[in-house]
């Protein structure tokens, strides 16, 4: 009798792992649905006045250009969240540490200054590259193991620092864009990374919702890489990042890349325009492009911007281009049952000026991707946040705190 009662427990245990397997996952405990991306950096002051709280602090820094009304003005605009990047750099820095609780105190009242003003927050940790005034980065964080466990310690302490707000209106995203596995080498590093953060961050908060992505930039094939039930919790979120066509919403970024800096003018979408149109505008970069750029490049760079045209000057083919990173998610979801409201499309947008370039994307573009695209996402029930506040990609100023085109606000506020 004991042995038929062991059998038969075995195989309810078994038949309830198979429908768990089989169901899509419970919601997690933060909710939202439409977002706008804060500025990390306005001044970008060196590392070596970090050491100053004139200097660091408050923290983030846009709380020295934001108020309680410029935050209220943003649930008005429609936006239920706000995504709040953190450079972790200054946590993992020397320069720092006399003021270390300092800053995740101040931290912790920007994410409540945001609660107060109606609008949940995604705390988001946000590498970016090191050069220039900064030594610390995404490749000394990712190639270092010395720095990666400090990063890992760092996840901890913050997620201990966010563990008592309201699990309802604070969410906490690990890493941002994680540069690795991006090569042809076929290297899958990230996924034991994201465990230790993982599990950092969930022993120090039982309740928070953690926001995960896949590597290589938090793309929708990397997250493709993931298995979810490697993380065997409800309290997850799932994020992905697409800005494709890359050639239309990075027009003249001087960081991204020796190409995309030639190539500004281009319409959105590229067939709204006559062929003859069209056809200038690309003839205007191949000039640019002949006079600018390395020698031995040109040819290369030339017959790079055709193939790229190519696959996108129709409807139906830049539809394809920009359903694709959807697509590979929905595929993803599907085979693994994450629900849609835990699906997260964390960053896209189309730039509207690099700074010191003369050229400016025409608002009506600009309103007109964000649309397109928050279209594709909310149709599939996922959350998404714009990029971003300010800056190049600024939705609601430009530089220097001077107000952008209001197309983009515009559109959103009239959505339904």
């Amino acid at each position: 009798m004991a042995l038929l009662a062991t059998t038969i427990k075995n195989c309810l245990l078994a038949l309830a792992l198979l429908v768990w397997l089989a169901t899509p996952s419970a919601a997690a405990a933060f909710s939202m649905k439409r977002g706008i991306n804060l500025d990390m950096w306005t001044t970008w002051p060196g590392e070596d006045g970090w050491h100053d709280p004139t200097v660091i602090l408050p923290y983030p820094e846009w709380r020295k250009f934001l108020d309680d009304a410029d935050l209220s003005a943003l649930k008005d605009a429609g936006f239920d969240f706000l995504r709040m990047p953190v450079d972790p750099a200054p946590f993992l820095s020397d320069k720092t540490e006399a003021l270390r609780d300092d800053l995740y105190a101040s931290l912790l009242e920007s994410a409540r200054m945001i609660n107060r003003a109606g609008l949940k927050v995604v705390v988001d940790m946000h590498l970016v590259p090191a050069g220039g005034n900064r030594t610390l980065g995404m490749s000394e964080v990712m190639d270092d193991a010395a720095m990666f466990d400090r990063y890992v310690e760092t996840v901890r302490t913050m997620a201990r620092t966010l563990s008592k707000e309201d699990p309802a209106l604070v969410a906490f995203e690990l890493m941002n864009e994680p540069v690795l596995d991006c090569d042809e080498d076929g290297t899958n590093l990230w996924p034991e990374r994201l465990k230790r953060l993982y599990a950092a961050a969930r022993s120090s908060a039982t309740r928070l919702t953690l926001v995960l992505s896949g590597a290589c930039l938090a793309g929708a094939e990397a997250l493709a890489k993931i298995d979810p039930k490697e993380f065997p919790d409800d309290n997850v979120i799932w994020t992905f990042h697409s800005y494709w066509p890359f050639l239309l919403t990075h027009q003249g970024a001087t960081w991204a890349g020796d190409f995309i800096r030639y190539v500004t003018g281009l319409p959105f979408p590229p067939y709204a325009v006559p062929r003859a149109e069209l056809d200038a505008a690309l003839e205007a970069v191949r000039e640019k492009i002949r006079a600018d750029a390395p020698w031995a490049r040109r040819a290369g760079m030339i017959a790079y911007l055709g193939e790229q045209i190519a696959t996108m000057d129709t409807r139906e083919k830049l539809d394809a281009l920009m359903d694709e990173p959807f697509r590979i998610v929905d595929a993803w979801a599907k085979k693994h049952g994450v629900a849609p409201e835990n699906i997260f499309l964390g960053e896209f947008g189309m730039i509207r000026q690099e700074y010191g370039n003369s050229f400016v994307m025409p608002a009506a573009s600009r309103a007109a991707y964000v649309k397109d695209m928050i279209d594709r996402a909310e149709s599939r029930g996922y959350a998404w946040s714009v990029w971003s506040y300010g800056g190049a990609f600024g939705v609601v100023e430009e530089f220097e705190s001077r107000k952008a085109e209001p197309n983009v606000l515009e559109m959103i506020r009239g959505l339904r």
